[in-house]
């Protein structure tokens, strides 16, 4: 049987190679143009013994337990619920925004009105975008959801993605809704854990199988080709019966349609000998020049109770650049009018080829979170078994 390819070593990439080896009984090549595995996932113990997430925080969220269960095969977890605050007017405020953020904001006195009209206006339900308190008929519910708008939502938006909050896609910003009680968690989810020890053990252990070979430090583009003419995907000259390809989708087509927008980090980390330095594990900051937020993985990573000390890492949002010194690694697809219409274009380039599945955050251009994510790419490993049983 013909070779299968299979590019990046994210959770869409790992979990693809996965299942195709285990359950389908193909050896699969796994592709890494990374030093390491697990994409943005991977995390690794710093100087200090701290076991840090190299790109930014990443913590599982689901209201599917067989997510949780499929995991578990691969690393022990352990139950944390996430809890943030946003650092507004010189305040620690309790994020998501709650009844809470209304005392906080309001004060405790003023907030009795506000409190019961949410209350009743959005009976029944937990979590409420602020776009649809902006647009609410009642004045006092619209003008707190303004308020929220632009001291926050607003502000972060913009900066997070380097566009005006009227040119991104509405799901960005309805991915944290305010809470309709005093719910402290950052995603009202019904199962959240994170790794005992760390995302890099899941994915080594995913990708510990006979049927799978990986290559780190190798640029997967340098060795595609496509074959115009029996319209079928070449690697290093030779036709597979698949690729999955887990990577920036207008890379692999040399940008014939033009570049698609991502947004980049550059992330600082400072050490202190603190034990505690942040009052919470992850602060946003929608005020401040360039930075979003903070995170000490002391709290948030669970911690060899005999390392001291702790570690903040700060993000600085910038625009992805794949030549630049700093940027050059692309975190979120930036879903606009305008990007769309050039995605659509190179899907369409890619369904000429029959034998390319394209999967994850990056080949589609959408913004997965990470239980969604997973979801998506055991679906996908579905239509791909179908698909091998039929060259068969």
């Amino acid at each position: 049987m013909g070779r299968i390819i299979v590019v990046g070593t994210g959770f869409s990439g790992s979990i693809l190679a996965r299942k195709i080896a285990e359950e389908c009984n193909r050896r699969v090549e796994v592709i890494e143009k990374r030093p390491h595995i697990g994409g943005n996932m991977y995390d690794e113990y710093d100087e200090n013994g701290i076991l840090i997430q190299k790109y930014g925080p990443h913590f599982l969220n689901t209201n599917k337990y067989f997510i949780i269960e499929f995991l578990k095969q691969y690393g022990e977890l352990f139950p944390h619920c996430t809890k943030l605050l946003s650092y507004l007017d010189g305040e620690y405020i309790r994020l998501p925004f709650n009844f809470e953020s209304v005392q906080q904001l309001l004060g405790a006195k003023a907030s009795e009105s506000l409190i019961n009209k949410l209350r009743a206006a959005f009976y029944g339900r937990d979590r409420v975008p602020v776009l649809e308190l902006v647009d609410h008929e009642d004045k006092e519910i619209s003008e707190f959801g303004t308020l929220l708008f632009e001291k926050a939502f607003k502000t972060y938006t913009s900066k997070m993605w380097g566009i005006g909050v009227d040119e991104i896609d509405k799901y960005v910003l309805d991915r944290v809704p305010m809470a309709m009680n005093y719910d402290e968690r950052y995603l009202n989810k019904d199962f959240q854990y994170l790794p005992v020890n760390g995302f890099t053990e899941i994915f080594k252990n995913m990708l510990d199988h006979q049927n799978i070979d990986v290559s780190l430090n190798t640029d997967a583009l340098e060795h595609i080709q496509f074959d115009n003419e029996t319209h079928t995907v070449m690697y290093d000259g030779k036709k597979v019966d698949l690729l999955v390809f887990t990577g920036p989708i207008d890379e692999l087509f040399s940008y014939k349609y033009g570049s698609l927008p991502y947004r980049s980090l550059e992330i600082r980390y400072e050490y202190f000998n603190n034990d505690s330095v942040l009052p919470a594990e992850i602060i946003s900051f929608p005020q401040a020049n360039g930075k979003t937020r903070s995170t000490e993985y002391r709290k948030l990573m669970y911690s060899d109770k005999s390392v001291s000390g702790s570690v903040v890492a700060t993000e600085y949002p910038m625009w992805y650049d794949k030549s630049a010194e700093t940027g050059n690694i692309p975190y979120y697809p930036v879903v606009t009018e305008e990007s769309s219409e050039i995605y659509a274009k190179y899907v369409k380039e890619a369904e000429q080829y029959g034998n390319i599945v394209l999967c994850g955050r990056l080949a589609e251009f959408k913004y997965y979170n990470m239980d969604i994510c997973i979801e998506h790419a055991l679906e996908k490993f579905e239509a791909i078994r179908e698909r091998l049983e039929e060259q068969k």
